[in-house]
């Protein structure tokens, strides 16, 4: 699908790291297979003072390096930057807002998508900004990255003030894992094969484990972090997200709504935590200094911008329980966390035994089990038990592996293409909705507040692992292991 319509696409946080890595080459990528990109502007905006050819050296020296060499054509790219311009911002003083007025006062008629990638912090004043110079139009959206606020309170605010500016239709919050190609093929898998559905529940599913893991640190990103942690970080969006599209209801139809009214409903029925469960059923760690692939890597507390004797947490993991009738007794597995041995993103999904077996069970990892994963590769996999060639009858798990690439033969979209795309195109399925955003704070702020009042330190573990030991305790306690420890 190609970007046929003319839009203005202005990047708030131009200069930086997700602008540079992420967006500029997705729309690289959709400029080079769309037939007539003529109606494009893209303006980079930033603090930084730079006239629009430095900006475009900036660009170019580093998308080279995030464009595989096979993908880049050079006189492609030469086109693609003849549509990039660039306007120093400051959106705390408001300097340079009345020029980026100016220069879209001839393209009323239109898309117009304001990217906020930038802290939360500025998404109101640059909202105001907008507002002040009557840049908003009927035709605008505005696209707000993670994560909106610290808990609640803070994340209504951003939500109120940008929400004087825009319509809730023309605010798109985005979450770049709902554009991964896996993620969407789980609906299909689900909503559009007849095998799947019938056994899609407490009956059939004996738990599920969501794992996102991280072999990086914190990455200069100390002083962020700090007020992050890995809790509101990665369990508030991603895994939340990840664990709605997989338990909901089917939806009526893929219209928007239809789809992030099911997404709520799982959110509604997650059930909250007490100070004692908080003990119980969640692990929460810190990396200490280890070793990733033969080389030193140092502890959080020697990260740059970290505060001495920190107990942020850099790992968590979640025994989280939803009380609806699909899923009464399921526990869903959550864990995230940086500096652990692999870098993986994968959804578990492991079916019950059968109820009485007639053949001898196999030497490891037994059992029907959905793998879908998400990174370091795109893939779906569905274990079987099948019989090992020769005289006995001997079982082991074989893989029935969906191979997208070897199927469609075509490369598969980078998540921020496919979002990019929804964006220009007004299309809010894979966005979360504000009523979203908020039952998924009212789920995680009681965690921080029991972690406050409880007062102890996170758990250490050596980078290079797969975390506290108590994360492997946390299964064990109801007879299971993470898929690596089977």
């Amino acid at each position: 699908m190609s970007i046929s319509r003319a839009f203005d696409m202005i990047f708030f946080g131009g200069t930086g790291d997700l602008a540079i890595r992420k967006l500029l080459p997705a729309l690289y990528y959709r400029f080079r297979d769309t037939p007539d990109p003529a109606g494009w502007r893209i303006i980079g905006c930033a603090r930084t003072e730079l006239t629009r050819d430095g900006y475009v050296d900036l660009v170019s020296e580093n998308c080279r390096r995030f464009i595989p060499g096979e993908d880049f054509d050079e006189g492609t790219w030469q086109r693609f930057t003849h549509h990039i311009e660039y306007l120093t911002i400051d959106a705390l003083s408001g300097e340079g807002f009345d020029e980026l007025a100016e220069r879209l006062r001839h393209s009323q008629d239109r898309v117009r998508v304001f990217y906020l990638s930038t802290a939360s912090s500025l998404y109101a004043p640059i909202c105001e900004g907008l507002s002040r110079v009557s840049a908003v139009t009927g035709l605008s959206r505005v696209v707000l990255e993670k994560p909106l606020g610290h808990d609640l309170s803070s994340s209504d605010a951003i939500n109120e003030a940008v929400g004087r500016i825009f319509e809730e239709h023309a605010i798109f919050r985005i979450d770049h894992y709902l554009g991964k190609e896996t993620v969407q093929n789980l609906m299909a898998l689900r909503f559009g094969n007849s095998i799947f559905e019938p056994l899609w529940n407490r009956s059939n599913v004996e738990q599920v484990q969501i794992t996102l893991a991280e072999q990086v640190g914190v990455e200069g990103r100390g002083d962020y972090y700090e007020h992050s942690g890995a809790l509101r970080d990665m369990v508030q969006s991603h895994l939340l997200q990840l664990l709605c599209i997989l338990a909901m209801e089917p939806p009526t139809s893929i219209d928007p709504d239809a789809i992030r009214d099911e997404k709520l409903k799982v959110l509604k029925v997650l059930r909250p935590f007490t100070p004692e469960s908080v003990r119980t059923d969640i692990v929460r760690g810190q990396y200490r200094s280890g070793a990733i692939e033969g080389k030193v890597a140092p502890g959080y507390l020697e990260e740059e911008g970290i505060a001495e004797n920190s107990r942020n947490e850099t790992f968590v993991a979640i025994k989280a329980r939803l009380d609806n009738w699909r899923w009464s007794g399921v526990p869903f597995y959550l864990r995230t966390g940086k500096r652990m041995q692999e870098r993986l993103s994968e959804i578990v999904v492991n079916f019950r035994e059968v109820p009485h077996p007639l053949l001898p069970p196999p030497a490891s990892g037994g059992g029907n089990r959905l793998i879908i994963q998400l990174q370091p590769d795109e893939s779906v996999k569905l274990f079987v038990m099948a019989k090992i060639p020769g005289d006995e009858m001997k079982v082991r798990p074989v893989a029935l592996d969906l191979d997208f690439d070897e199927a469609f033969k075509t490369r598969q979209w980078d998540a921020y293409e496919r979002l990019l795309t929804d964006v220009i195109a007004g299309n809010l399925t894979l966005f979360m909705r504000r009523d979203e955003l908020d039952a998924a704070w009212r789920w995680i702020d009681p965690i921080h507040s029991a972690w406050e009042a409880q007062d102890t330190a996170p758990k250490t573990y050596a980078a290079g692992t797969w975390g506290p030991t108590a994360a492997s305790a946390l299964l064990a306690r109801d007879g299971m292991n993470w898929r690596e420890e089977n």
